[in-house]
């Protein structure tokens, strides 16, 4: 593991990186053309269940959170950095970045729109900018939809907004075969084959 002199592993050191991370109060900040040097790696955690921890206790501060997830950046190495202009911090990730958590469906010049609100506040809709993508749990054989959020970070969607998203499937023919698929804003996302649906455990 990386060490620096900068790594802020303490109180006072996370309270330094907080106020580089809040650069703008104007939208999110252009992580991706930031190219600080890499100062190791911080005891941060999001839970799959979208909690975030820091030295082994949950953030319970949500502007706090807020603040942290919009100077997250997964980078081409597949790891997960905090990055402000000034450094790199590396943070684990047990499963998606964010959480979705809601999910409003609405029609607009005869196109669905599938519109999903994260944990942190994003506002997202899904489509060819921002695709859908489904795999099954290896664990327990269960549906695991992720949306593209921004960048490479993604959200999972919560298991009762997942469940809404399926009461919107429907059987759509791609390449010659019959997949139960959603639309959004012109794109389709398959699911899964239409004959493994009545198989599968949601």
């Amino acid at each position: 593991m990386a060490k620096s002199t900068n790594l802020p592993g303490d109180a006072a050191g996370l309270e330094a990186l907080i106020s580089r991370a809040a650069v703008s109060e104007k939208g999110l900040p252009p992580v991706d053309k930031w190219n600080p040097d890499f100062c190791g790696d911080l005891d941060m955690e999001i839970k799959a269940d979208g909690t975030w921890f820091y030295l082994g206790t949950p953030i319970g501060r949500q502007p706090l959170v807020r603040l942290f997830s919009t100077v997250l950046r997964k980078d081409e190495d597949g790891k997960t950095y905090l990055v402000t202009p000034v450094e790199k911090v590396g943070i684990r990730v047990e499963d998606a970045h964010f959480l979705a958590v809601e999910l409003n469906v609405a029609s607009a010049a005869g196109a669905q729109i599938m519109t999903f609100r994260t944990n942190v506040g994003d506002i997202v809709e899904a489509g060819p900018n921002n695709p859908l993508r489904f795999v099954i749990d290896e664990d327990n054989g269960g549906l695991k939809p992720y949306l593209l959020v921004r960048g490479r970070l993604e959200a999972l969607l919560a298991r009762p907004v997942m469940y809404e998203l399926v009461n919107y499937g429907e059987e759509i023919e791609i390449d010659g075969k019959t997949m139960f698929a959603v639309r959004s804003n012109g794109a389709v996302f398959p699911i899964m084959p239409a004959d493994e649906l009545e198989k599968q455990s949601l």
